[in-house]
């Protein structure tokens, strides 16, 4: 398979394609009006302006403002990573999880869902998804020692945490920020969002569970069966999995308070990115001094975890940047006119599905879901307005489109990481695997936007 170009790399060639499309595409723009404090678009008031091309000054400019101008959300990211890293550190998530594992010990039945509805969680709730990483090897080993094989290994850490990322409720690097440049109420929409979760997940569990004991029966079904029978792993030993604590209890204790404190403050309150960043910080440093990491401790944690989100952060600046050469070029309102000129006659309904289904392609060239958020909730955010959907849908198209094929792309580096620690499974046998699932959620998504847009879920 041909090396996937970098997400930067992908990202600074849009920005390129776009500052050449001002030299060629027609320069428009909107009336736009304020009403209850949000800027929205005028319909039927599109005009042609005189052109501005983006020229290559502009077009390296475009990065550096582009990262200023998405600098809080990129702050947040970095505080939120750092934050999470230092509950990370004490240990307690591991332990959660470990403790889990040594419960379900002789209850295979109960093993993969309770692990699978465990990461889910965690994915939904706080956006974790590649820090599960470091669970496969010993869950991998587990599931041959129990009778399953390594692809099962994998799937309970990386399809149960990304049905969860995928069917969020709180999570602040997708939602969190989609919902900010949209100008949506923070994490609003939980009536919808929570029966969706245990949609997800239950079809998730039941695919990955299905499997599962199917290769149990006969283990020659296994795409991975002589992958697996050449493994010379000693087998795992559950007393090796960290056990939960009661500093590890008081600080997941930390944990559900600050989550408690968020839904009361977005709710209301009002809280936005800059609240919402400093309680995470301040559960960061509370669950720090309860897991007695201690003051430098604390600090590397904290610098550990803003450092391996920096590729993440930083797309969203670029990606950004693509908005800056397309506003200075005066053509985002042309590809807003014509979008929505192709979509007139059509049931609106057909537009808001074409938004899940543009995210769900765009995701295997811009993997990082808070990069795709800063790239198109831009413009997804005032073509909601002119075809008649909420931003709500257009929220939601672009959480369910990011999430979804998470799962399958090649291009996400956590899945390729995954497959590696599972012992070398082929991307192509995994994703033979997968392509199944990977449609029936594909399918419920569609359902899903549609009826959201039926209801006009909202607010706004």
């Amino acid at each position: 398979m041909k090396k996937v170009p970098h997400v930067y790399a992908l990202i600074f060639i849009i920005i390129v394609i776009g500052a050449v499309a001002t030299f060629i595409v027609q320069p428009g723009t909107f009336e736009r009006e304020v009403i209850e404090g949000r800027e929205m678009v005028v319909p039927d008031s599109y005009e042609a302006v005189e052109r501005t091309p983006v020229g290559l000054l502009g077009t390296l400019r475009a990065v550096q403002v582009g990262m200023i101008e998405a600098a809080n959300i990129i702050f947040f990211i970095f505080i939120v990573g750092g934050a999470f890293s230092i509950l990370k550190g004490t240990g307690a998530i591991d332990g959660a999880i470990g403790t889990l594992a040594l419960k379900v010990q002789g209850k295979e039945a109960l093993f993969i869902p309770v692990l699978m509805v465990a990461f889910s969680l965690f994915a939904a709730s706080m956006g974790l998804y590649e820090e599960f990483l470091p669970f496969i090897p010993p869950i991998v080993l587990l599931c041959l020692a129990l009778g399953f094989d390594s692809i099962t290994g994998v799937a309970i850490v990386m399809v149960g945490a990304g049905a969860g990322f995928a069917s969020a409720f709180t999570n602040p690097f997708t939602i969190g920020i989609a919902q900010e440049i949209a100008e949506v109420p923070m994490f609003s929409g939980l009536a919808l969002r929570i029966p969706l979760f245990i949609i997800t997940v239950s079809i998730a569990v039941a695919y990955v569970y299905r499997y599962a004991m199917k290769v149990r029966e006969n283990p020659k079904i296994s795409p991975v069966y002589e992958l697996d029978q050449n493994r010379e792993e000693d087998e795992i030993d559950l007393n090796e999995l960290q056990e939960l604590t009661t500093s590890h209890k008081l600080v997941i204790a930390v944990i559900v308070i600050g989550f408690l404190i968020l839904f009361y403050g977005v709710m209301s309150l009002g809280w936005y990115i800059n609240e919402l960043a400093a309680l995470f910080l301040g559960m960061g440093i509370a669950g720090g001094i309860i897991g007695k990491l201690g003051m430098n401790s604390i600090a590397e944690n904290f610098v550990k975890g803003a450092r391996e989100l920096t590729m993440g952060a930083l797309a969203v600046g670029l990606a950004r940047g693509i908005l800056v050469v397309l506003t200075e070029g005066q053509i985002v309102d042309t590809i807003l006119f014509g979008i929505s000129s192709a979509l007139e006659g059509l049931p609106v309904v057909f537009g808001a599905v074409g938004m899940f289904v543009f995210q769900s392609l765009l995701n295997i060239l811009v993997p990082s879901g808070s990069g795709q958020a800063a790239l198109t909730m831009p413009i997804m955010t005032p073509l909601a307005d002119l075809i008649g959907t909420t931003r709500q849908v257009a929220v939601l198209a672009y959480h369910l489109g990011d999430g979804f094929t998470n799962m399958i792309t090649p291009t996400l580096g956590p899945l390729l990481a995954a497959l590696a620690l599972g012992g070398d499974i082929s991307w192509e046998k995994y994703a033979k695997w997968i392509l199944p699932l990977i449609g029936i959620l594909t399918l419920l998504g569609i359902i899903v936007v549609a009826f959201a847009h039926i209801i006009q879920f909202g607010p706004i």
